[in-house]
């Protein structure tokens, strides 16, 4: 009788998802514009005040997400509680390593001005490329890898934030030893969808905007997966979406579920005379092979900058499908 009840109770707590990804989906390509409104107020640095460093009690990469018992979502409201705090003790609450943390804070004047030493951010924009849309959920997913501050080194814990259309203007080439990026220009008036989550594996959200399903794509399980010839799709100027060639040259079966599932280099002369390598901005292009889609860009090779890796669409797929429970 014991053994059942204690099967019961696995059973029941033990987290299940039932994936029901579209075997047939949209393929992206596109440049989109990224803006992610952090779960609190990221420390980011530090700077002095009268000539010293205060604060350092607090970290850089906490987030700050109550001052004095009142939640903060943005610097405003930062600003806004600070100027009525200034001559009574602050607390802070703070999450680190997942881990909430009480601290004071310190207030300096200087030239007349309180303040804080610290750097503070509540808002991350940027640009990536979308990998796909599943016709039947609108659920969409993008490049194939976590959003992480530099100045941290920490993931984005997403309160809210969308994606936009965006074109590229510009490309930095990348050479070896240095990665380029694509200039581009977001249009934050044309949302074309939100994200609700930033995880390992890409971003994630519902698409907003009207799906147009005359090139539904069929899906490739990992396995599907060979070296040889395939080709990305991703955008290196204005909005037009090109096809580039590559060579698949590696599978990874211990890191199927990661970023880097399979290596691949370019061999498309029109890609490389345009962008030196693969460049920032080009995270998420879809990878297609033998007419499906196996994966996404993620990594560049930073020594060898024709070298890069991706991510298998099914990891994509089952990641985004979470949003449905």
């Amino acid at each position: 009788m014991k053994k059942m009840i204690l099967t019961f109770f696995i059973f029941l707590f033990f987290p299940i998802y039932i994936f029901a990804y579209s075997k047939y989906i949209v393929p992206g390509g596109q440049s989109v514009g990224i803006n992610i409104n952090s779960d609190g107020l990221i420390v980011s640095g530090y700077y002095k005040v009268n000539n010293n460093y205060i604060n350092k009690n607090i970290k850089i990469g906490d987030r700050i997400v109550k001052i004095n018992n009142i939640n903060v979502n943005s610097i405003n409201d930062l600003v806004t509680i600070l100027d009525k705090e200034i001559n009574n003790d602050i607390n802070v609450k703070l999450i680190r390593n997942h881990k909430y943390i009480d601290e004071k804070l310190i207030l300096k004047e200087e030239n007349n001005k309180y303040k804080t030493g610290l750097y503070i951010k509540d808002n991350i924009v940027g640009i990536g490329t979308l990998t796909y849309i599943d016709p039947v959920s609108k659920i969409y997913g993008s490049l194939g890898h976590e959003i992480v501050l530099s100045d941290t080194n920490s993931r984005v814990e997403v309160k809210n934030g969308n994606i936009f259309d965006s074109i590229v203007t510009s490309i930095v080439k990348s050479r070896n030893g240095y990665v380029g990026t694509k200039k581009a220009d977001i249009f934050f008036n044309s949302k074309i969808g939100t994200i609700e989550k930033n995880t390992s594996n890409g971003i994630y959200g519902f698409y907003t905007k009207k799906i147009i399903q005359d090139n539904l794509i069929e899906v490739a399980d990992f396995d599907e997966i060979k070296k040889g010839s395939a080709y990305i799709l991703t955008v290196t100027d204005n909005k037009n979406i090109n096809k580039y060639e590559i060579n698949i040259v590696e599978k990874y079966y211990n890191r199927r579920n990661t970023p880097k599932s399979f290596g691949f280099e370019l061999t498309d002369k029109k890609l490389i005379n345009k962008t030196g390598g693969i460049v920032q901005g080009m995270s998420g292009s879809p990878i297609i092979q033998n007419g499906k889609i196996i994966g996404a860009v993620t990594n560049v090779v930073v020594d060898n900058v024709s070298l890069g890796y991706g991510i298998s669409i099914i990891t994509m797929l089952k990641e985004g499908d979470k949003l449905r429970n």
